[in-house]
């Protein structure tokens, strides 16, 4: 029978920020348990395991003593490596190799990790706007550009654990001399790319919010970094369900926001990319977890990882 005070602690790791929160089997984050630690590009391997130690202590000291926790779920920001049990954040280089093994003493109970988009796949999947189909792409649009992949109703993780960085798929040629992510979906779309590109043509503003009022008054080149962020979107759909034939595409993150119009504007991308009619026919929907999806799906792989 079902514990109906059963929680799962999730933890968060990314480039801004780790978070935690004890999250029940329901999919309901329990508010009074949130805790964050900030992270960023100079963070150390050594400070990221104590970041994640950190706000794993804070939600634990939320949890109800009549409760029972089943497990630890972490969603990180990749690369991954499910063997290792390690991360190597592409935006904190210095993070590189960093493992959360020591979260079973804190918590005392088993620790399972996944690629931060693939938690979000599982949310979705499980309790957001992919529920009830059977392949589904989900899709955040942020500081960058992550994703996963639920196939045949399961999710897709792949050999090492990267299946779905849509971010790293390139789009666009780049020069033999240009950077390495010239040409990716995550330098054209997301937030800080599209305000540096509108910005190197003259857009006077510095934030994703001041893109945003711009966009809304009608500026032409805040209009075209919004478009142009939501056509590379789009094209990595339509790429993708070509290969899986997709029944769902969910987007997620703070930048998806940047416009009312930038979910029918993906949509529309998807169509004018798609070379084959059945890779067009993807639904195109905003997420249906109000940014919770992370903590939510890392409880998801933790409750999971108990039943099997």
């Amino acid at each position: 029978m079902t514990n109906a005070t059963d929680y799962a602690l999730a933890i968060d790791v990314g480039g801004t920020k780790a978070e935690a929160a004890l999250v029940s089997r329901a999919g309901e984050v329990l508010a009074v348990s949130r805790s964050r630690v900030a992270t960023g590009a100079s963070t150390t391997r050594a400070g990221l395991e104590t970041a994640a130690a950190d706000v794993a202590r804070a939600a634990l000291s939320h949890l109800d003593p009549n409760a029972r926790l089943v497990g630890v779920g972490i969603g990180s920001a990749g690369p991954v490596d499910l063997s290792a049990g390690s991360v190597s954040p592409i935006n904190m280089p210095a993070a590189a190799g960093a493992t959360f093994g020591h979260l079973e003493h804190v918590a005392s109970a088993p620790v399972s990790l996944a690629l931060d988009g693939t938690c979000i796949a599982l949310a979705e999947h499980r309790f957001g706007a992919a529920k009830g189909w059977r392949t589904a792409l989900a899709l955040v649009v942020s500081t960058g550009v992550g994703g996963g992949l639920i196939v045949d109703g399961r999710p897709l993780t792949g050999r090492s654990g990267n299946a779905g960085h849509v971010g790293q798929m390139r789009i666009e040629p780049r020069a033999d001399d240009a950077a390495d992510d010239v040409g990716t979906v995550e330098q054209i779309a997301s937030g800080p790319h599209a305000v540096r590109w509108a910005r190197s043509r003259g857009w006077r503003g510095d934030t994703g919010e001041d893109l945003a009022r711009d966009y809304a008054a009608g500026d032409p080149i805040a209009r075209r970094a919004v478009e142009r962020s939501a056509s590379a979107i789009g094209t990595a759909i339509a790429s993708i369900s070509t290969l899986l034939d997709l029944d769902v595409a969910v987007i997620a993150g703070g930048f998806s926001g940047v416009s009312p119009d930038y979910i029918p504007l993906v949509a529309a991308a998807v169509e004018r990319e798609a070379m084959l009619a059945y890779a067009a026919d993807v639904a195109v929907v905003p997420s249906g977890l109000s940014g919770s999806g992370p903590l939510v799906g890392a409880a998801v792989l933790a409750f999971d990882a108990a039943e099997q």
